[in-house]
């Protein structure tokens, strides 16, 4: 039997205080210049144990995937609509919405959303799939 342990998102400094430098945000993928993102604390691959925080900003775009941990999403501007199971909301700024673990989300910015992400923990490193991009 192989057991995986879980690993914080970034090795700890052991200092009071741990500290992720500014990153760019960048296109996650070539092909799909409206959806950028900037992951801030660690990348999601593998398992982690504690969560990840990154940054998104969708033009006039969506995706979807389906994850085994909990995704939730903070709207800093503009509006986003999240569904998920044949439920949707809408979210503006200050809103906050969660998709549970093992369930596809779709996500799509009619003109422009720009949010603040928190994946939950992912003790067994199960991948995310079934991506799907789209624009509007």
């Amino acid at each position: 039997m192989t057991t995986t342990t879980p690993q914080l998102p970034t090795p700890t400094t052991r200092e009071a205080v741990d500290f992720w430098p500014a990153k760019s945000m960048k296109v996650m993928k070539d092909e799909w210049q409206r959806l950028r993102c900037r992951f801030i604390n660690a990348n999601p691959v593998g398992p982690w144990g504690d969560v990840i925080l990154s940054e998104w900003e969708l033009e006039a775009c969506g995706w979807e995937d389906f994850h085994p941990h909990t995704e939730t999403n903070f709207v800093l501007e503009g509006e986003l609509h999240i569904e998920s199971e044949g439920k949707t909301v809408i979210l503006r700024p200050g809103d906050a919405a969660r998709v549970n673990p093992g369930r596809t989300g779709r996500y799509w910015a009619p003109v422009y959303a720009r949010m603040v992400t928190i994946y939950g923990p992912n003790p067994e490193g199960l991948e995310s799939h079934s991506f799907r991009y789209s624009e509007i």
